[in-house]
Formats: C-alpha cells, structure tokens, sequence
C-alpha cells in the first residue's frame, strides 16, 4: 500500500469513527486544511523535479477527490443519524392544544454588534455599512494586498462569477476593511478643496461592523461570520491613542477594569507597524490566558494614498476584531456554531 492509499484509508477511518458534526469537521481539518496533511503534499511538489510534478500531482489530486467523497459521505451518514434522533425526540402530539407565542429577542451576536457601536460611538466614532459583495480592489489591492496575494485565492475567497463596469472581478467581502477605503474616499472628497488648500481637514474616526465570508469551517470559524474594523485617521494620532482607545473599549465592554492588554508584533499588508491585541483576565473562569481579540497597526502609507490622502501629513491607526469571537468571551459559549444553528433552546438564554 503507497503513502496515499495510506493516507485516503486513514482518512476514511478518521471520519467513519467521528461522533458527531464537529468532531467530523475537525478530522476534515487534519487533511484537507490549510495545514492539513493534503495541503502539505500539495505545498511539496514545488520540491519536485519538472518531469515528476504533473504525475504526483494528478496522483495526490485523485487522493484529495477520494477523502472529498467520503467526507461527504460521512457528513450525509451523520446528517440522517442525527435527524432521526432529532425527530424520535421532538414527536408532536398534534392533539395537544395549541400554544402561544413568546416574545423573541435580539441574537446574541446583534447584541454584541449593538454595544460595540454603543461604546465607540460614546468616542465620536461614526458607523459605516456597506456592500457585502465588493471589487477586487477594494478587498484587496487598495489594501496593499499584491495581485498574487493567497488571500485572493478560491481557497479563502468566495469570487462572484461577475465584473464590475471597469472589470474587476467580484467578491463576497472577506473583511469590512473595504469600508475603511470608501468611508475615508468620501471623506477626502468632501473635503478635497481645503485639501488642496493644505488646510487642515476633520480626523476620520468609524467602526465597520457588518457580515464576512471565507472558505472555512470548524469549532472557532464559518464560512459566513461577523468583523468590526475601525480607523482613526487625523495629523497626529499614533499608537498611543490605539492603546487607549482599546483599552477603554475592552473596559466598558466585559464591564470591568481587571485585565492587561498587550500588542504583540504581527504582519498585515495594510498597516506598518502590525500588532496583535491580546488581552489576560486577572480574575475569572479566564484568568491568567492570554487571548487574542483583535489585530491593529499603523495604516500603510499606500493606504494612505489609496484613501486619497496624504501620507505625509495624514496618519493613524486600523484595528479588525470579530464579534463572535467577543460573544463567546462575554456569554461563555465553547463552538461558534452555535450561534447559527438557530437552536431556540440555545437563543432564549439571551431574551
């Protein structure tokens, strides 16, 4: 038996032992993620020499078709087993007598979006919404995201099979980071004759919350999902301000003052320098782990340009958070999916 015989029948014992859904979906991980044993084959080819390339590829490609098959095979398996439960357990009775309606109430990731407009509004930042299908170049290259970016790619990117009037190709937003680029070009042409004037203009300051979309799927992440991105952009805003700026939303958000943040040095194409916002609980079922909730930087000086500002003169700060991440810290709850299964034994706990 060769490594990928090998590797398919392993993966087929992984999924036919998976209990459930999500344990399902994290065997899936394990070979057909980005860091999955798949992938990794797929990322050894470059090693290869030419002539052995084109064979161990379509060979890897017929093994990766026939651990996609099974996995679907699996989650029907699972899919049918836990619809038969569902409706062994939830019979009706139709000669019982009716029963009225309760009165609903907001989702609980609604109500987190709800606050943190709330808390950045009460520091004169504006709320910005927008298109959820967006240009290439708004989700990437006015980023400062190159045309070769993976980002770009069908593996984290829904594409829309459709161009806009100057022929871009079409996207499901992968982050609200394309309202930062038309709130701040409104704004600069709002103000474009004081601009070229050299006088000074208002500070941009706005939050973004709305929804996103990327090609993956597990306990922490969905392919639909919540981001909130926020920019301060004026003639003297630095890293001072980001720091105290978090640092109060985080305080007015979980509703207390026992916690630390840290910034810890990162990568983004959009900002120079990049930083991660972490943050520890002094007290607490969370006490003493540090937990990401955000990354942030200094906006990159093509972003700049690309806001139809000047560089030299306008500077400040990004920061991208998601929400559902902040709902599971502040309601306790352990798998994102479940703020989607529309589980209303799980979303009456938020009435």
């Amino acid at each position: 038996m060769n490594d990928l015989e090998s590797l398919v029948q392993a993966a087929v014992a992984d999924f036919g032992a998976a209990p459930n859904p999500a344990e399902l979906e994290n065997a899936k991980a394990r070979y057909l993620g980005k860091s999955g044993r798949v992938t990794e084959l797929l990322k050894g080819l470059a090693a290869l020499p030419p002539e052995q390339k084109k064979t161990r590829g379509a060979e890897i490609n017929q093994a990766k078709v026939r651990i996609e098959t099974e996995l679907g095979a699996a989650r029907e398996r699972l899919a049918e087993a836990e619809l038969a439960v569902q409706l062994r357990a939830e019979a009706l009775d139709v000669t019982l007598p009716g029963r009225g309606r309760s009165v609903g109430g907001l989702h609980p990731v609604s109500r987190v979006i709800e606050r943190i407009e709330q808390i950045f509004g009460s520091m004169g930042f504006d709320v910005a919404e927008g298109p959820e299908i967006e240009t290439d170049w708004m989700s990437f290259t006015a980023l400062n995201n190159p045309e070769n970016h993976p980002a770009r790619s069908m593996q984290d990117t829904f594409y829309v099979d459709l161009k806009d009037s100057e022929g871009r190709w079409l996207n499901l937003r992968p982050h609200t980071s394309p309202m930062q680029v038309r709130y701040a070009r409104a704004h600069a042409a709002k103000h474009a004759a004081d601009l070229a004037a050299g006088k000074t203009i208002p500070e941009i300051r706005v939050v973004a919350p709305g929804r996103t979309y990327r090609v993956d799927s597990d306990a922490t992440h969905s392919p639909m999902f919540h981001q909130c991105e926020g920019l301060w952009i004026g003639e003297n805003v630095s890293f001072k301000d980001l720091k105290f700026v978090f640092s109060e939303f985080i305080r007015q958000f979980f509703e207390t003052d026992d916690f630390d943040v840290r910034f810890r040095p990162s990568f983004f194409p959009f900002t120079e320098p990049s930083a991660e916002i972490d943050i520890a609980f002094r007290s607490g079922p969370l006490a003493g782990r540090w937990l990401e909730v955000a990354g942030s930087g200094q906006v990159h000086p093509n972003v700049v340009r690309n806001f139809g500002l000047d560089p030299e003169r306008h500077i400040g700060f990004a920061f991208g958070m998601g929400p559902d991440r902040l709902a599971m810290l502040r309601y306790g709850v352990p798998d994102l999916r479940l703020f989607f299964d529309n589980d209303l034994r799980f979303l009456s706990q938020f009435r």
